[in-house]
């Protein structure tokens, strides 16, 4: 375990899936900052890789391993944080698992499907357990930032696109079920890989919206979710089609103006975790689907599917019990 540098102990972030694609860069920006990163990855090694192949300075990372498809790890995983001796101020919900080739569904070790495993029930737990030590922060001004996605908002442009299968988890049949086989889909009906993934985000922003309502009042904690943008070529398009992987892409650069770099992914998620103009506890944040030419964000309004107060007592209270919480 690396130990953390004894310089500016209220800056201290935690990045998931910061081993590649926006959550690498989001650890650049923030170390830019002046921020300590734990960069919480599947595989400590490529993330040395990642971080020694931009020139992150070793003295401003902490590696340490997150598989967020096992609850034990992701408990592991807390007590490593906590052995550090330092409170974060700041936990990005960056990472997530995308497999839409998938005939049947994979399964996390607890039984679960492995998207909303990964997603969301993992960083559920994650959120959960490490309150108090952000509550325990030095810093004033602490911050959970989710990463959403516009194919879970019908409000945005992109998300007014008819896709098949878009995001809706039903009456949340699968979830009370407890996700057991042969049940792998939120609202209780055949699997559909892509659906999955984007059933999963969804619950991150229902979460971020709720985690607000349940606790910004009483801790002072910012809670607060964005879309950046449409990163079209970041690695978690990897276990799609190679066409895919191609033409997309281009597709955003040349015809929706919806691209946005990795980079500037990053850049945009350290915004929401650092900066003084991003402190609105409750805000899901945009820069417009097809990008504003003023280059700032706004509060983008969700959809109802997003919103929906009942529906979110009930998501919080059926990922409590699967993860092992009292509600």
């Amino acid at each position: 375990m690396t130990p953390v540098p004894p310089l500016e102990p209220e800056r201290l972030a935690i990045v998931t899936g910061a081993s590649s694609g926006v959550g690498l860069w989001t650890t650049r920006a923030l170390v830019e900052r002046g921020w300590i990163v734990v960069m919480a990855c599947r595989d400590t090694a490529k993330a040395r890789a990642a971080a020694e192949g931009l020139g992150l300075p070793s003295d401003r990372l902490v590696i340490l391993p997150l598989d967020l498809s096992d609850l034990e790890r992701v408990r592991l995983f807390v007590a490593d944080v906590r052995a550090l001796g330092r409170p974060p101020a700041a936990l990005v919900i960056n990472a997530a698992v995308y497999k839409p080739l998938l005939k049947q569904p994979e399964r996390s070790p607890q039984g679960y499907e492995l998207s909303m495993a990964t997603n969301h029930l993992g960083h559920f737990l994650l959120t959960r357990l490490l309150l108090d030590d952000l509550i325990a922060s030095p810093r004033d001004d602490k911050r959970v930032v989710t990463l959403g996605t516009v194919t879970a908002n019908s409000k945005e442009l992109g998300g007014k696109i008819p896709i098949p299968a878009p995001a809706d988890l039903g009456d949340l049949a699968g979830f009370a079920a407890g996700f057991q086989a042969p049940l792998a889909m939120a609202d209780g009906k055949p699997f559909k890989p892509g659906k999955a993934y984007k059933d999963s985000k969804l619950c991150n922003m229902i979460t971020s919206r709720e985690l607000h309502r349940r606790f910004h009042a009483d801790t002072g904690i910012t809670f607060s979710s964005l879309y950046p943008g449409c990163v079209a070529d970041t690695p978690l398009f990897r276990h799609s089609l190679p066409v895919f992987q191609k033409v997309f892409p281009w597709f955003q650069k040349t015809i929706t103006g919806g691209y946005v770099s990795q980079e500037l992914a990053g850049e945009r998620v350290a915004q929401v975790v650092a900066d003084r103009d991003f402190a609105a506890s409750g805000a899901h944040w945009s820069w417009g689907n097809r990008q504003r030419e003023d280059g700032r964000q706004f509060i983008q309004e969700l959809s109802e599917k997003a919103s929906d107060q009942v529906t979110a007592e009930r998501v919080w209270d059926l990922s409590s019990r699967l993860v092992g919480l009292a509600a």
